[in-house]
């Protein structure tokens, strides 16, 4: 699978790319989702089927709702990502526009005697992400009021003529929304979003805010070779769902209590690695990886630059608290979120949503 394409590392950042951060930090940031990608699902064997096919429950989805996934091979490697949303008469995948074709063979592949028809569906929309803690109150003064609408929740609104789909992303750092409109609206709700005072935003800047956010991505942090369990993202995983491709690795992995090595974020002292993919040492010995690294300017939040890392190492090494060292520097563990980055508000706004 080709990874998706990575802004390039850099020690110091330009002006406009930080005050895009402070934008999505503190106020509301506005970007188009030219980089995700849907796939339809109909029939109806559709929930079964597919409930056999990812690591989260898809049974239990009620229309309008959604939830994290792995795919996994039998031997229990992730094979994909993606968020899956019931509808009345469909399942819809939500996932990078990198991984459609892939998982598309792959899938199809398990579609024996099943009454299940698979569907690209990504030309058929825009998708416009608004991030940052003014989000829904600028999306009410243009006339889209999300009322109690909860994480990885949909909710369709007419808007001047268009119909809008406005999906509570996940939002660990500051709260996400996804708006999905018809190509031929999409210019006009951007300049709706702009009038009322969104900042466009680059990728550096959404790069940055995923590296606080702690929010690993299929491709960089996450690869083929990796386990579930080890990525830390237990909200793809559900126990009690049934059998699905992979599980008995994943039950394996639960009843003997742990993997080796986890997927954490660390501080980076003296020199930012040059690429993420930088080998952690420990004692003499490799004890890990760094999968994303970045200098992410915080001047606007009272802060400075902090370098921040994304990566895996053995358990024992946090246990133990062993010193962390890379080629020209120190990894200290740090948990994310990295909420000292976004206002107090942020925070509750995403423990609210974690509860």
């Amino acid at each position: 699978m080709t990874p998706p394409v990575q802004p390039e590392i850099a020690a110091t950042a330009s002006p406009v790319e930080a005050s895009q951060l402070a934008a999505l930090l503190q106020h509301a940031g506005l970007s188009r989702l030219d980089q995700t990608g849907w796939i339809r699902v109909t029939g109806g064997d559709r929930v079964r089927w597919l409930n056999g096919m990812v690591t989260n429950s898809v049974q239990q989805l009620q229309s309008g709702h959604g939830a994290y996934n792995f795919f996994l091979n039998a031997q229990g490697r992730i094979q994909g990502d993606a968020i899956v949303f019931a509808q009345p008469e469909s399942l819809l995948i939500e996932t990078t526009s990198t991984q459609i074709s892939t998982l598309l063979a792959f899938l199809d592949r398990f579609i024996i005697m099943d009454d299940v028809e698979l569907a690209d569906t990504t030309q058929s929309r825009s998708g416009i992400l608004v991030a940052g803690p003014a989000s829904s109150s600028l999306l009410a003064e243009i006339g889209l009021k999300i009322e109690n609408l909860g994480p990885l929740s949909t909710q369709t609104i007419s808007w001047d003529g268009a119909t809008v789909t406005v999906i509570h992303a996940y939002s660990p750092l500051v709260p996400r929304f996804e708006l999905w409109i018809d190509l031929q609206y999409a210019d006009k709700l951007v300049d709706a979003l702009r009038r009322a005072g969104t900042s466009l935003c680059g990728p550096q800047a959404l790069e940055w805010l995923r590296i606080l956010e702690g929010t690993p991505r299929y491709g960089t942090d996450i690869r083929d070779r990796d386990l579930p369990q080890e990525t830390g993202q237990a909200r793809a995983l559900h126990f009690n769902k049934g059998c699905y491709l992979g599980q008995e690795i994943v039950e394996r992995i639960r009843s003997r209590g742990n993997v080796h090595r986890t997927f954490t974020a660390f501080q980076l002292e003296k020199e930012l690695p040059a690429t993420p993919s930088t080998m952690l040492e420990a004692d003499g010995k490799q004890v890990g990886e760094l999968t994303s690294v970045a200098a992410i300017p915080l001047y606007a939040s009272g802060l400075e630059n902090i370098q921040l890392g994304l990566g895996y190492i053995r358990r024992e090494v946090l246990d133990r608290n062993l010193p962390i060292h890379y080629l020209g520097g120190i990894a200290i563990p740090i948990s994310l979120p990295f909420f000292a980055a976004a206002p107090s508000a942020s925070r509750d706004a995403s423990e609210t949503e974690r509860a």
